[in-house]
This record gives C-alpha cells, structure tokens and sequence, in this order.
C-alpha cells in the first residue's frame, strides 16, 4: 500500500498542469502483471506492457508500474501524463529481433508529441550492445550492425522527467532527445561498452530548457552531445554535476550543426579518461554564442595505445574547438561569447581552439587554467579532431594540431587568457620543448600570468596584444 500511494502521489505532482501536489487529481497504477505480462526473456512482451500505458493514458494519467524480475521487450511508446516506474530489481531487455519493432522503429522507449512524461527508477534498461565494436587498434574497419537499438528516443515532447533509472549497453544512442522542451535529467546512470563506437549517453539534438544533472555516464562515444538540425535552436541548456568517461568528447557541441547553441551552462562536473573532454564542433552553418563552462576536472586518455589510431589516438584534447566546411558547399557557421572558467586539465596533449580565416572565433575567455602535463607524447602525426566526418581539403587539419604548444588558438579575435599555469615534467620538456601559449592569427588580446612552457608565449602573425 506504501508503494502505491507513494506512486500516486509522486506522479499527480509531476503530471498535473500546476504542477502542485495539493491540486493535483489522483491518478492510478497500473501494475504491467494485471495485463499479463509474465516475465522472463523467452519472448517480447512489448503488447502487454503497451496495454497498461495505454490503459494507464485513457484514464487521463498515471503510473505504470515494472516490479522487480526480468523482461523482454520491443518498441514501448509513452503517452501523456504517464509515468513508468522501474522497481529496484526490474530490468527491461531490449529485444535485438528486428521483427519485434515497428517498420522504421528501433528504440526500446519512444514517445512523439506527449507531455508529462516520466521514466523514474531505481531499475534498469538494457540496451543488449554488450560486444566491442569499432574502437579498439586494428578494428577501425568493423563493419557496424544492420539493425542496432536506441534505449529511449522522445520527438517533440515538452514536461519530461527522467530520474533516477540506470542504462546498461545501449546498443547505438542511449537517450534521444529531438525537439523537446522543459525537460530534467536527473542521477540517471548510463554504462555502455567503453569500446562500442556509436553507444553516445544524452543527446539532446534542438532542444530547449534542458537540466542535465548528478548523472553518470561511460559511453563507447560522446557522453553528453548537444546537435541541432532544420534551424531549430539549441538553447538554455543546463548540464551540472555529472561525472563522464567517453572515448570519443564527454561534453560536445555539435557536429550536428544546423542550428544555433545559446545560452548554455556547463559547471561541476568530471571528465575522466577521454579522448576529447570538451568539445565544440561546428561543421554546418549555426553559430554557438553565449556558452559557459566552469568548474571542471578534465583528464584525457590514460593508455593512448588502447585505442584505435586512425580514429582516436592522435587526435586527443583536453579542450577542443573548431570551425570547418564539413562539405564544400556547407555553409559556414560561427563561434562567440565563450567562457572556460576554473579548469584543472591532466592530459598529455594540448588545447586547441581554431577557428576560420573566413569565421574568427570572437570574444573568449580562458580563465585559472590549472594544466599538469606528466607523460610525453609525440605530435608528429596530430591531427585536429575530426568528430564524425571532417573535410579532408581543409588546411587546418594538421598546422595547428601539431604545433608545440600546451594551449594553442589561432583565428580569434578580442581573447582573454588570465592565469594559465602549464605544470611540466622536466622529462616531458626535454625530450619535447612546447610553449604554455601559441597564439596564431589573434587580434586583440590580454594575457595575464601565463606560466610554464619554453617559452611560456608564442605570437605568430597576432596583434594588439598585452601581456602582463
């Protein structure tokens, strides 16, 4: 009885149009065993368990409840005011039979056009992507699966609540967010293969009013990428307090660039073992403005020589930052208004920020940058990181990734760098001479307490410089 009440209560707060408990309308539960759904992974059981939603939906809201046991299902489509509660204990196994998915479906959780909708935990979804795929040395050419299954795809859902819940080896994309609005995120835990490319965690793609946060997440690709398409925005986005392990970018912007990035918040949160920590791509047109990111523990890669080299391995930053053509025709997009504030950085490989001749990044601040460099590594084959596809015609594919440099811009105008302090092994220095700082093509910049390096600044074709 304190499990149901407890269930009633929680969603008649979260699924009412006030929002507020006291006027809320009771809703029910609806235990998925009353519709006959049995258990077990012999067969999908995705009809039964789509009863209850259903049933729960027709009577304006409610929670479906998955008690504890194990179970097989395809395709499950949320509908308004309904919430699913995964019991301690639950997991739900997402079929790997093509036939168990609607024609052009593959995700285990889909909704379209709902609101107020919840998947609370404390119990599992299991994507089944168990295998390596793709990452590791000697593998770059794996041919990738026919059919292969998101964990939860929403489109154009608004009021979304997703807490709680724990993925396991989500086969491609975790979590799918398209043209959502006003949607949390909270201590949700994602644990995919390390080495299963394509297994991203949280992807919100032209979302907006986003709450990202106490979430953790190991990803076979980016952990958190934010994408945009058709013009929509990508706006007033919030991540915090999430831990992250990508061998791919834990925190992204792009490449998926069709629309713009404003107004976005990154704080408190730890990037462990990574090939790019954070990374902003814009390869289609779209511009990222108004970005902060603070308050954050960045270590890349701890064994370069596990992963795949074409891809990954010379291509590894703390921070990273580019703009290109992904086509020859593709328009070209625009970065501005850039805060990176309070970061502790322990990597091997600089940062590189490189804008375009044709589109300078204008207006960033670099600011209490802590950079502990203890092992050497060679940028003799560096490329810039590619993040998907890359333009193989664009002359900043290597120039700048391989100059010896711990922080490296080039094509910025009106740049801030305050207290940026490279701590370098004496091994590390002799056997590779890099400067703290390379600026390249910057007009108008202040540089205050740049420490470490040999020499700690570089200026190559710059202007309007002050260094203090």
């Amino acid at each position: 009885m304190f499990r149901r009440g407890f269930l009633t209560a929680t969603l008649s707060a979260a699924s009412s149009p006030g929002g507020a408990a006291g006027q809320a309308k009771p809703l029910g539960v609806y235990d998925i065993r009353e519709y006959g759904v049995k258990g077990g992974r012999a067969r999908s059981e995705a009809p039964q368990f789509q009863a209850a939603i259903d049933a729960c939906h027709a009577a304006g809201g409610g929670t479906v409840y998955v008690p504890p046991g194990e179970y097989l299902s395809g395709t499950l489509w949320l509908k308004s005011r309904v919430t699913l509660y995964l019991e301690a204990g639950a997991t739900i196994h997402a079929s790997t039979k093509p036939e168990d998915y609607p024609a052009g479906e593959a995700e285990l959780i889909a909704a379209r056009k709902a609101e107020y909708i919840c998947i609370l935990g404390p119990g599992v979804l299991h994507g089944g992507g168990v295998a390596d795929l793709g990452r590791r040395p000697g593998f770059a050419d794996e041919p990738r699966p026919k059919f292969r299954t998101r964990v939860i795809f929403l489109e154009d859902c608004r009021q979304v609540i997703l807490r709680d819940f724990t993925i396991l080896y989500s086969d491609s994309w975790a979590c799918h967010l398209r043209f959502c609005q006003q949607v949390v995120i909270d201590g949700v835990t994602i644990l995919n293969n390390y080495f299963r490319t394509n297994s991203d965690g949280i992807d919100p793609e032209s979302c907006r009013d986003v709450r990202i946060s106490n979430c953790h997440i190991t990803a076979g690709d980016d952990c958190i990428c934010l994408k945009t398409d058709k013009g929509v925005p990508c706006e007033d986005i919030v991540v915090t307090n999430c831990t992250t392990e990508s061998i791919a970018t834990a925190i992204k912007l792009g490449t998926g660039s069709f629309g713009d990035y404003r107004n976005i918040a990154i704080s408190n949160c730890t990037v462990r073992n990574s090939t790019v920590g954070v990374g902003f791509f814009i390869k289609d047109g779209g511009a990222i403005d108004g970005v902060t990111v603070s308050n954050l523990t960045i270590e890349t890669l701890r064994d370069p020589m596990q992963v795949n080299p074409e891809r990954l391995r010379n291509m590894i930053y703390p921070i990273f930052m580019d703009i290109e053509r992904r086509r020859d025709n593709s328009a070209i997009g625009a970065m501005r208004n850039i805060l990176f504030n309070n970061i502790f950085i322990r990597s091997d490989n600089g940062i590189l920020i490189q804008g375009m001749r044709e589109s300078i990044i204008e207006n960033l601040t670099l600011s209490n940058i802590c950079f502990r460099v203890s092992a050497a590594f060679d940028y003799s084959q560096k490329k810039k990181h590619a993040g998907g596809t890359i333009n193989p015609k664009d002359d900043r594919l290597t120039i700048y990734a391989r100059h010896p440099s711990y922080c490296t811009i080039a094509n910025v105008r009106n740049l801030l760098v305050d207290n940026l302090n490279v701590q370098v092994d004496d091994k590390v220095q002799e056997r590779f001479p890099r400067s703290a700082l390379a600026l390249m093509n910057v007009d108008g910049a202040i540089l205050r307490a740049v420490r470490g390096g040999r020499p700690a600044i570089e200026q190559h074709d710059s202007r309007g410089v002050s260094i203090s």
